[in-house]
């Protein structure tokens, strides 16, 4: 089973959906990825990041005759590149690694939306960033949303963990039925702290994914990186690190 749209940040050739979910990541992904995750999807757990399919946050099993619970392993370290020969694209409240040849095919501003005497305002655009390969199947991608669309909320979100634990903000991220191959939360030092990014990477065997969310003054920065897994094979670690590069200002 394919990915049938991947619309916004997931998307190089989108239908136009029946339904509007709140979350640009679900709408671009099939209607038959549809509920939340199972449980069984959640352990923490970086093991194949291309065919296997991992579970997020399952607990591990104690042996009934021992007393404590033998900790977790430690994910093993991301596959990633080094990006810092890369092209670093600056957009609104964000920064990202470009790979070498993928073309800049972001949606220009326009300038004249929302100045009618009517006041009408703006139509917002789909993609903060977005780049394609040469041969236009592979994509990274950044959408902006405001986190109260993603999570209802009375206050205004500064950090990912205000949309709930890896776990909790997969159901936002992540369409249910994906098989995910890899979750962990990234802590960034900044001047004032640590700024928290959760990354998840997934698939359905035909499509495969990496996104990487961070939240700043109540927006959403998600950035994705996607292309079909027999190119994921291959290109996988500069589409990764690509993701990973996201960098929130």
């Amino acid at each position: 089973m394919a990915f049938s749209s991947l619309s916004l940040l997931l998307s190089l050739h989108p239908p136009n959906p029946i339904h509007e979910p709140l979350n640009p990541i679900l709408k671009s992904l099939p209607q038959s990825l549809e509920p939340a995750i199972s449980k069984r999807h959640f352990v923490l757990k970086t093991a194949s990041l291309i065919s296997a399919i991992v579970i997020l946050t399952q607990q591990y099993p104690v042996p009934k005759s021992s007393a404590e619970a033998s900790p977790p392993p430690k994910p093993a370290p991301l596959s990633i590149a080094n990006t810092k020969s890369w092209f670093q694209f600056y957009g609104d409240g964000f920064a990202i690694r470009i790979p070498p040849q993928f073309q800049d095919i972001t949606e220009p501003e326009d300038y004249d939306a929302g100045t009618t005497l009517y006041g009408d305002k703006a139509k917002p655009k789909k993609f903060a960033a977005r780049f394609e390969s040469p041969d236009g199947l592979e994509a990274v991608s950044v959408v902006i949303r405001p986190t109260n669309q993603l999570k209802i909320t009375f206050l205004e979100a500064q950090d990912i963990t205000d949309l709930g634990s890896l776990k909790e903000a997969a159901k936002i991220f992540v369409p249910g039925g994906a098989n995910i191959y890899s979750a962990r939360t990234i802590k960034i030092k900044e001047e004032e702290g640590f700024r928290t990014y959760y990354f998840y990477e997934f698939g359905d065997g035909a499509q495969h994914l990496a996104i990487v969310a961070a939240v700043n003054g109540g927006k959403a920065f998600i950035a994705g990186a996607t292309a079909p897994q027999t190119k994921w094979e291959d290109d996988g670690v500069k589409l990764r690190s690509a993701a990973v590069s996201l960098t929130v200002l």
